[in-house]
C-alpha cells in the first residue's frame, strides 16, 4: 500500500474514531408529499353535500391539494383545488350515482412532486 493510502486510511480513522463520519454523495432531493383523505359520511344520496378533510405536509413546502373523484370508467376529474392550509372541500354525489362514488385527494409540491392519497368510497343510498 502506498503512502497516499495509508494517509487515507488514517484520516478515516481519525473521523471515526471521534464521532465523525465520512459522507461522499449527494442524497439530497426534495420529496414528494404526503397526503391523506377523510369524509364526513361513508354514505349519501344523490345530490347530497359531503365534506372532505385533506392533511398534506412535504418535506419543504405544500403548494396545493386538489379532491379528485374517479369515475366508473376509471378517469379522475379534479373537483376543486386550494392552495391553502386547511384542505377543505365539500362535493355533491352525482345526481345519477348509483352503487358508490370514490374519491381522494392529490397533493403538490413547491417543486411539482404529486402523491396521492387514500381512497374514500362513499355508497349511494
Amino acid at each position: 500500500m502506498g503512502k497516499g493510502h495509508w494517509a487515507a486510511l488514517c484520516a478515516g480513522a481519525l473521523v471515526a474514531g471521534c464521532g465523525g463520519g465520512i459522507y461522499i454523495g449527494w442524497g439530497g432531493g426534495d420529496l414528494p408529499p404526503s397526503v391523506s383523505l377523510a369524509a364526513s359520511t361513508l354514505s349519501a344520496l344523490p345530490g347530497e353535500t359531503v365534506r372532505f378533510s385533506a392533511a398534506a405536509s412535504d418535506d419543504f413546502e405544500v403548494d396545493s391539494v386538489s379532491l379528485m373523484r374517479i369515475e366508473s370508467n376509471g378517469s379522475h376529474t379534479r373537483l376543486a383545488t386550494d392552495g391553502e392550509w386547511p384542505w377543505d372541500f365539500q362535493s355533491a354525489v352525482p345526481a345519477d350515482a348509483s352503487g358508490s362514488v370514490r374519491y381522494f385527494a392529490r397533493a403538490e409540491d413547491d417543486v411539482g412532486q404529486t402523491s396521492d392519497s387514500n381512497e374514500i368510497e362513499i355508497s349511494v343510498r
